[in-house]
């Protein structure tokens, strides 16, 4: 297993650890499991293009470890009322949409590639996340949890707005 994929694995393996820290309301911890499995986001990426070590593996697990470690601190953020259900719900009925188009698209041998503003929207997600993390790490200044709220709340927008990106891109996909 080259680099990049042992990155992706180590971003997967670090969910459960930083729940387990998060309910145990260890926030700093939380926050640095959560800094360090987003920042092998980056690397694995960099690497892999770099060093042409692109693999099948990578390009399925990648966005899959990125989507369980950010709606995992999502789910958290609910459970502690942060953030609303509905916005989650939001942000996975466009994950179902574009992974319904890229299954139908990969019926007819056809891959659908990722755009720059799925990509912002994944950024704005682990940002906000760190910053209502570092809210929760530091409780003297409150003020930290407001501003990853609203920098959710972009994140939220950027969801919607590379979500009808991808279906006018590809809307061929559903007349196939």
């Amino acid at each position: 297993m080259n680099l990049p994929n042992k990155l992706t694995l180590i971003r997967v393996i670090a969910v459960p650890f930083f729940i387990i820290l998060f309910l145990m309301e260890k926030y700093p911890a939380a926050l640095v499991i959560f800094v360090a499995a987003s920042i092998t986001d980056y690397f694995d990426g960099k690497i892999a293009r770099e060093q042409n070590l692109v693999t099948n593996f990578g390009k399925i697990m990648d966005p899959l470890a990125d989507k369980i470690l950010v709606y995992s601190a999502l789910c958290l953020f609910i459970e502690v009322e942060l953030i609303d259900a509905w916005m989650l719900i939001v942000i996975l009925a466009r994950e179902f949409i574009i992974a319904g188009m890229r299954t139908v698209a990969a019926s007819e041998g056809r891959v659908l590639a990722a755009g720059m503003s799925g990509k912002i929207k994944t950024a704005l997600q682990m940002v906000s996340v760190c910053i209502i993390l570092l809210g929760l790490a530091v409780p003297d200044v409150p003020k930290i949890v407001i501003v990853g709220y609203y920098v959710f709340l972009l994140s939220l927008v950027m969801t919607i707005y590379s979500g009808c990106e991808y279906v006018i891109k590809n809307k061929d996909v559903f007349s196939m």
